[in-house]
């Protein structure tokens, strides 16, 4: 497995075309903007090395036998997908932001189940291509990006009507050595910090759109691909030289948009081909992967309750009766999080490829609840904070002379707490609530995985109505 050091080499190797406000980056790496991402997802490194996670963040390989990163692994058991939910709140409570590993691990699994099920119907090699690739990720220990939502363009519309046929990603050429593919995929978390960049569709397709039924797998620098950067809340921040207005000063995540130009793709990196059939599937099963995957949601907010308790102290309302019955309620939600995905973990299930997959219905379950309580949280998060949270002068005019003497007067609360402690704790709860870390907490909690109908019509479908009208009309003395 690699250091946090090793990776970060890695990346300055790779050769991304980004831009951002309008120009091309040269150096990712050591960016202010992109940097705070890059160590969050190396802080994944540096605890699957700490021998007290070890059985958190590693796994043993399926395919070696070899000790690997839990993010590279495939689950063989339910333990497997409960170490999953695990990693992901104890990282979120490390980091406070999103680590940008889960979705290329999601992809990874989901991807392990529908090669195997389109080889049983078709006699294709998809599998054991899959393998080979999964074999090199585990031996490199690298980071995917899982690349599966498309612009869409007009939403009315399937891929093969759209006025741009651009707006899914879709085959535009097939050679002797492979294919070449023409499109787009939006909301691409961690992508500067991934080695690998794993396609898949982003809807249940017909025969008439199989061009858009393809899932491979490239390294994340392949010629034709652009990575343009999206903004975030107070991201120029991080230009200001300081610490304390970022509130978060260690850690951060990002997203892209990423485009593909026609990007050549070699066909043992190919894992489907136009079996438009099992696009579906392949949806399916990798949202309720990513939909347990949102107890990193929890993570995230164990440091928000522990910043709302703190703020309450330096504010000294600790004692409120209201104060402590807001804190409870957040602690509530955030467990209820965590009850969901532990529980679809628990009652996972072995796929015919071996793979143990969580119980789609709890998965559902989980990621509603995520739509809905981080923000009940935030918003008991701000209540006890206070105004301060949005009117906080900047740290430029703390460190100021002239006004450095007045804030340090005027915005003290519990006299025996310091000032700057204060605002970093304000700071802190304004970034998970509002800032770049909103992004990750909030509105990734809405539309990452699926936006909230999306979860509304799988438990529709999931859920067997036709039983539970069985039992209430057998308890009713209804005979048919």
């Amino acid at each position: 497995m690699m250091t946090p050091k090793e990776y970060e080499d890695s990346l300055r190797k790779l050769n991304l075309k980004v831009y951002m406000f309008g120009k091309r980056i040269e150096n990712v790496v050591d960016n202010p903007i992109i940097r705070p991402s890059m160590n969050a997802v190396a802080y994944t490194y540096k605890l699957a090395a700490d021998p007290e996670y070890a059985d958190i963040m590693t796994a043993t390989s399926h395919i070696t036998g070899k000790t690997i990163n839990r993010f590279t692994h495939i689950h063989q058991n339910t333990s497997d997908l409960i170490m999953k939910t695990k990693m992901g709140r104890l990282l979120g409570s490390h980091t406070g932001c999103c680590f940008q590993r889960c979705v290329g691990m999601d992809s990874l699994n989901a991807l392990s189940i529908v090669t195997f099920d389109i080889d049983c119907k078709h006699g294709t090699l998809y599998n054991r291509r899959f393998l080979d690739y999964l074999a090199m990720v585990q031996d490199k220990d690298l980071v995917m990006d899982g690349a599966m939502t498309d612009p869409k363009g007009d939403r009315s519309l399937p891929p093969h009507k759209q006025p741009d046929p651009d707006m899914f990603l879709r085959v535009v050429d097939e050679r002797a050595d492979g294919i070449v593919v023409r499109g787009a995929k939006v909301h691409q978390t961690g992508a500067l910090n991934s080695h690998e960049i794993i396609v898949m569709p982003t809807i249940s397709l017909r025969e008439e759109d199989k061009d858009y039924a393809i899932s491979f797998a490239l390294p994340s620098d392949a010629e034709g691909i652009t990575y343009i950067m999206g903004r975030q809340s107070c991201d120029t921040r991080k230009l200001e030289g300081g610490t304390l207005d970022m509130g978060n000063r260690f850690f951060g995540g990002h997203e892209a948009l990423v485009v593909f130009d026609d990007v050549f793709v070699p066909w043992h990196r190919v894992f489907m081909y136009k079996e438009y059939e099992f696009a579906g599937k392949l949806v399916e099963i990798f949202a309720s992967y990513h939909r347990q995957s949102y107890a990193c949601k929890v993570g995230v907010g164990d440091v928000l309750i522990g910043a709302a308790q703190t703020v309450a102290e330096f504010n000294g309302i600790e004692k409120a009766s209201h104060v402590k019955d807001k804190i409870i309620e957040m602690n509530h939600l955030n467990e209820t999080l965590f009850c969901g995905s532990i529980a679809c973990a628990c009652e996972g299930y072995r796929e015919p490829s071996g793979t143990f997959c969580v119980n789609t219905l709890l998965a559902n379950v989980c990621k509603q609840n995520v739509t809905r309580f981080p923000y009940e949280i935030a918003r008991l998060a701000q209540d006890i904070a206070g105004g301060l949270v949005v009117t906080l002068p900047s740290e430029q005019d703390f460190r100021s002379p002239e006004t450095g003497p007045i804030i340090e007067k005027y915005l003290k609360g519990n006299a025996s707490v310091p000032t700057e402690h204060r605002m970093r704790m304000l700071r802190l709860i304004e970034n998970i609530t509002l800032g770049t870390a909103a992004v990750g907490y909030l509105t990734e909690s809405m539309h990452g995985a699926g936006s909230p109908q999306a979860q509304r019509i799988m438990i529709a479908r999931q859920v067997n109505m036709k039983e539970k009208q069985q039992h209430a009309k057998k308890l009713s003395g209804i005979i048919e």
